[in-house]
């Protein structure tokens, strides 16, 4: 299974999710199962790392962003990826016109998946302080749980047909 996270310069929230999820990921043991990835609805940050404060902040919970680099999402995306998961509306809509006919259904908010908080978006902590980037976090941590829980079953169900 793959799960492409998706804000819009790929370089605050998305690469945050992505850096949440293969921790978590990999504390349930399905890092070899289920890949993850992260882009950007535009490309203005192509190349770049993410934003050093959200580095700080997620380096302080024991998330390293260090390696991850921006890119643009690509029309190709929608065929690789099981789920296109969106941190904003504004990303949602970006995302599903987009989208093939046949791939419109993997495209879903990413706070659909959390568990304690009910927010449809995760905030743009770009032009905030450094308690957004936390916010953000927070936000990303509770959607991994919830989507974790949630893939689960499918993940084991592709495990035993692979068996």
């Amino acid at each position: 299974m793959k799960i492409l996270f998706v804000c819009t310069g790929n370089i605050c929230r998305s690469p945050t999710a992505e850096g949440v999820a293969r921790r978590w990921l990999a504390m349930a043991g399905l890092e070899d199962v289920v890949g993850v990835d992260s882009a950007g609805t535009q490309g203005y940050h192509s190349g770049e790392a993410p934003d050093p404060r959200a580095q700080t902040a997620a380096l302080r919970r024991g998330y390293d962003l260090s390696r991850l680099r921006a890119r643009k999402v690509q029309p190709k995306d929608y065929a690789d990826f099981d789920l296109v998961l969106a941190m904003d509306r504004d990303h949602f809509n970006y995302l599903r016109d987009r989208a093939p006919d046949g791939c419109k259904h993997k495209v879903r908010m990413f706070m659909s998946f959390a568990r304690s908080s009910r927010r449809d978006d995760v905030p743009d902590p770009y032009y905030g302080g450094a308690k957004g980037f936390d916010a953000v976090l927070d936000l990303c941590e509770d959607a991994v749980q919830g989507l974790i829980e949630d893939i689960l079953p499918e993940v084991n169900r592709r495990r035993q047909s692979v068996s």
